[in-house]
């Protein structure tokens, strides 16, 4: 029943909130090339799992852009490969959630505050 509510919420929201990450998103800060060319090597390791009109997907997106993050973007609500990977690999079917791939070990980062924050402290300075 509440399925049936939040529906109609949901398709209305959808587009809303979209416009509105594309119309309010924050400047890319600006680095040296050398030091954006070492983030970008960085992140490569890096995939936000996430659907595209999640609040909480969008509040991280909004900081990636922001911090001039390139980081891969997986919408596990439309790809049943990613929804495959994000339940195998992290054990929940939650978004947004990082996926963090370093010298061979992978870790998966749930909640957008925890992302956000990680984030914040490797790469605003």
């Amino acid at each position: 029943m509440l399925k049936l509510i939040f529906l109609p919420i949901r398709l209305i929201m959808k587009p809303i909130l979209l416009v509105m990450e594309h119309t309010f998103n924050p400047a890319p800060i600006s680095r040296s090339a050398e030091r954006q060319a070492e983030i970008d090597a960085e992140t490569r390791g890096m995939a936000l799992y996430q659907f595209r009109a999640c609040p909480f997907c969008i509040k991280v997106r909004r900081n990636m852009r922001r911090l001039n993050l390139d980081i891969e973007k997986r919408n596990a609500n439309e790809n049943p490969q990613y929804q495959a990977e994000l339940l195998e690999g992290g054990g929940r079917w939650q978004t947004p959630c990082l996926r963090i791939e370093n010298e061979g070990e992978v870790e998966w980062l749930y909640e957008s505050s925890d992302i956000i924050d990680y984030l914040n402290n490797k790469y605003a300075a």
